[in-house]
């Protein structure tokens, strides 16, 4: 089994775990009750504090970088004239040591100060 190859398939999910529809389900719950959203903020709270600086960031940083489509993109694709690239961006946030704070991911024809 290749797993080099766009990620991981959901249907290449390792025998260890339950069918990949079921894990595939409770991934979703997962992240519509964002469990995951809550664990990264607690654990970039205490790597500030480890770090001596205060809990929450006093300064962001923000970027966006292009991606080529791929045909699971549908319909977050765009053209991108400046890069002549058609697929999405992904626009971060990040304080001061990197530790993300946001993400998004728009077509690639969005404006970056948008």
């Amino acid at each position: 089994m290749n797993k080099c190859r766009n990620g991981v398939p959901w249907r290449y999910v390792s025998g260890d775990f339950l069918a990949w529809p079921a894990v595939y389900q409770q991934l979703s719950r997962w992240l519509e009750a964002r469990c995951f959203k809550s664990r990264v903020d607690d654990l970039r709270q205490l790597l500030r504090t480890a770090q001596g600086r205060p809990a929450e960031p006093l300064a962001v940083l923000l970027d966006n970088c292009p991606l080529q489509s791929t045909p699971e993109s549908g319909h977050r694709t765009g053209y991108d004239g400046a890069k002549r690239r058609k697929g999405s961006k992904v626009h971060i946030a990040v304080d001061t040591p990197g530790h993300l704070l946001a993400a998004l991911v728009t077509p690639a024809n969005e404006q970056g100060r948008v």
